[in-house]
């Protein structure tokens, strides 16, 4: 189960992508008046297409939508996927409540609820999860996706950090379901989001001299979630083109 796959270009589309080409069922929640208010713009079509690209590529699929700050959403998402493909064995965590604000102008409400997205439904997504696996000993995954910007995008990033304990402790509290956790950071990937002027700089700051793409994310995880990526657990991994 992927969550966060509201637009085509985004990173959770990618990762479903590369999933099913990967051979895994896949399903995905989307949340449209996420996107709706953002600059970007709702993408009504996407979930739909999204969800005929990966059957085109074999896949069983469930587009779910849900508003992860509501405290039930994690309990109603696994129970809407469960009856229509089954036990999720991996668990991938895309979504986010990002908008830009610091610490003199950040309101208490847009706060909350960056927390409320990017952390509390990321536990209790986790803790669904714990509650129902029952695929055999070494086979789970939970991944969520991180980011170090806090300078200006203070809700954003400090919910992020919450999110990267939160994550990583699952790697030692569901080590009896035999299951890995890991969170990663992929730095500036160009999904639409950026000015003219932030890709320039982004790009001076990367040794590689490009963006980050959605499918540079998703060839990691589809590792992590493959049998050889097993052995990487715990940790905050940098997969990043060396920005900085």
């Amino acid at each position: 189960m992927v969550t966060g796959v509201g637009r085509t270009a985004g990173i959770g589309a990618g990762v479903a992508r590369r999933l099913a080409s990967a051979g895994w069922d896949v399903a995905f929640t989307f949340w449209s008046p996420y996107d709706e208010r953002m600059p970007w713009g709702a993408e009504p079509q996407a979930p739909d297409a999204v969800a005929a690209e990966l059957a085109g590529q074999g896949a069983a699929t469930a587009a779910v939508e849900a508003d992860l700050a509501d405290p039930s959403a994690a309990a109603y998402v696994f129970d809407e996927v469960e009856r229509r493909l089954g036990g999720v064995k991996a668990l991938v965590m895309c979504h986010c409540e990002s908008v830009a604000s610091g610490l003199l102008d950040t309101s208490v409400e847009s706060f909350d609820r960056h927390f409320a997205v990017n952390a509390r439904a990321t536990w209790l997504l986790i803790r669904e999860y714990g509650r129902r696996f029952g695929g055999a000993h070494g086979t789970g995954r939970v991944i969520a996706l991180t980011s170090d910007h806090t300078v200006g995008n203070l809700p954003y990033g400090a919910s992020k950090a919450a999110l990267d304990r939160i994550t990583l402790a699952a790697a030692h509290e569901l080590a009896h379901l035999g299951v890995t956790a890991n969170v990663v950071n992929p730095g500036p990937v160009d999904t639409g989001w950026m000015s003219g002027e932030l890709r320039e700089q982004v790009t001076r700051q990367t040794p590689l001299g490009r963006l980050g793409t959605p499918l540079d994310t998703a060839h990691l995880v589809e590792f992590l979630c493959s049998p050889q990526g097993q052995w990487i657990n715990g940790q905050l991994l940098m997969s990043n083109g060396g920005f900085g």
